[in-house]
């Protein structure tokens, strides 16, 4: 309807300017009517102004129109009152389409916040980063794996873990891989795809850490293997124990206290194929080496069964100074038989725990007692053998506390294993002391860790 009002328009114009040119003709030359004519010619270029300035008004309006589309300026208001009847129809259909314009860019906006909103809460990292590294998009997950604050280029990474970034950049569509992080706290594993956009070839990849994952259903495996083998061992060895001690009762009974003389010889009235004293005395020392091993192998097989009957923590709030002070007492007389220095510290001193505070002093009663065995095997060049006890936090609050030895230390070949069972560097151990506390610390929902410079010092650390 706009587009017949304005040709109307041009039209009219067109011809009201052309009547105007042809009279001006005619007072020239048909006339002496100079004065009309100058009056006529003013009115002819009144009309030519008046032509271009309707014609440019439309251009002038698209142009504002298209600008505020290119800037996003929905401030932008179109009015045809000045205009004339004949822009109406054109400013309605420009505010009709700048509105339209605008909601659709709102609802894009919430789609994306609402995406973001998602991204930002998802329990996995999510990162996506160009050929040169560059990071487009990167959750708060991702960054808390990575223990970036603000992570603009993948390579950034690269003095902390050059692994990870080789990794990072290496991976193809569809693949995935797995990457050891922060001394073995984190375990990550990595799926990547590739897209592209905007002729720029992009990487995405998912991080997941799977570290406790994997420590969960370890020790469920050892507990099952040990649940499985001290019951069949058990049912095994009572009998043995049980027969064992029946036929050394017997032999007493038969043969008399007498009877274990080997100057003695073996009345035959009581036993008519017993044999010499001596044959006899033998058989009961064999039965007593028998149910005394049996007796040994049976604790030794109970003590594995603590793995698996480990109580559930009752929580309690208490000062991480009470706790060190309690330990620090129950191993007093070992370390000062051990002419080794304990030392402790809490930062700050009103530092507080939610624990189960037996299961706890249970862990660093077994770490302490590792730290002395440590010094007691060091070399001989330890003058000053120690061990220290910290408390504190780390840099999101969480509690830390620290066990640290300066004895001969564990290689780094052991410092992987040093948490599975039946695992141990000592000569005499049975390997579970640790496999122990990493499970009451998972039962606590925190993590243990070892970091070991061998001749130098061993930190274990307890992350609550």
């Amino acid at each position: 309807m706009f587009y017949k009002r304005f040709r109307f328009q041009v039209i009219f114009r067109v011809l009201g300017l052309c009547l105007s040119v042809y009279a001006l003709f005619h007072l020239l030359v048909l006339t002496k009517l100079y004065a009309t004519a100058f009056v006529t010619l003013l009115f002819i270029a009144y009309q030519v102004v008046s032509l271009i300035r309707y014609v440019e008004r439309t251009n002038q309006l698209l142009s504002r129109f298209l600008l505020a589309i290119k800037y996003d300026d929905f401030s932008q208001g179109f009015t045809g009152k000045s205009l004339g009847a004949s822009f109406e129809e054109l400013v309605d259909l420009f505010n009709d389409v700048m509105k339209k314009t605008q909601q659709t860019r709102f609802e894009k906006q919430e789609h994306y916040h609402y995406l973001q909103t998602i991204l930002h809460h998802v329990g996995i990292g999510l990162m996506t980063f160009r050929e040169d590294g560059e990071v487009d998009l990167v959750n708060k997950t991702a960054k808390r794996l990575l223990k970036a604050a603000r992570l603009k280029n993948i390579n950034s990474l690269r003095e902390s873990n050059p692994p990870l970034v080789d990794t990072l950049f290496s991976l193809k569509a569809g693949e995935k891989a797995l990457v050891r992080i922060d001394n073995g706290e984190m375990e990550l594993v990595i799926h990547a795809a590739e897209f592209r956009l905007k002729d720029h070839k992009y990487t995405l990849v998912s991080l997941q850490d799977i570290q406790g994952e994997l420590q969960e259903k370890e020790m469920e495996a050892w507990q099952t293997l040990i649940r499985v083998l001290t019951h069949e061992i058990m049912n095994s060895m009572t009998p043995i124990t049980s027969m064992a001690a029946t036929v050394i009762d017997l032999l007493k009974s038969i043969y008399g206290q007498e009877a274990r003389a080997a100057d003695k010889p073996v009345d035959p009235d009581t036993a008519d194929t017993a044999g010499t004293a001596d044959t006899v005395a033998d058989i009961e020392m064999a039965l007593k080496t028998i149910h005394k091993r049996s007796l040994g192998l049976t604790e030794f097989v109970g003590a594995y069964r603590n793995l698996t009957l480990i109580p559930k923590p009752n929580f309690k709030v208490f000062p991480v100074e009470e706790l060190f002070a309690r330990v620090e007492k129950l191993m007093e007389q070992k370390f000062r038989e051990s002419n080794i220095l304990l030392h402790w510290s809490v930062e700050p001193q009103t530092l507080e725990l939610t624990a189960d505070p037996g299961l706890i002093e249970q862990v660093l009663i077994n770490l302490l007692l590792n730290a002395v065995d440590a010094l007691q095997g060091a070399n001989a060049h330890q003058k000053e053998p120690g061990v220290e006890m910290t408390g504190g936090l780390d840099e999101i609050g969480r509690v830390l506390i620290r066990v640290t030895d300066n004895g001969a230390g564990i290689v780094v070949e052991a410092q992987n294993k040093v948490f599975i069972p039946f695992f141990t560097t000592k000569k005499k151990g049975s390997g579970i002391g640790l496999s122990i506390s990493r499970q009451i610390m998972k039962l606590h929902k925190g993590s243990i860790m070892v970091h070991s410079i061998p001749d130098e010092k061993t930190v274990f650390t307890l992350k609550f």
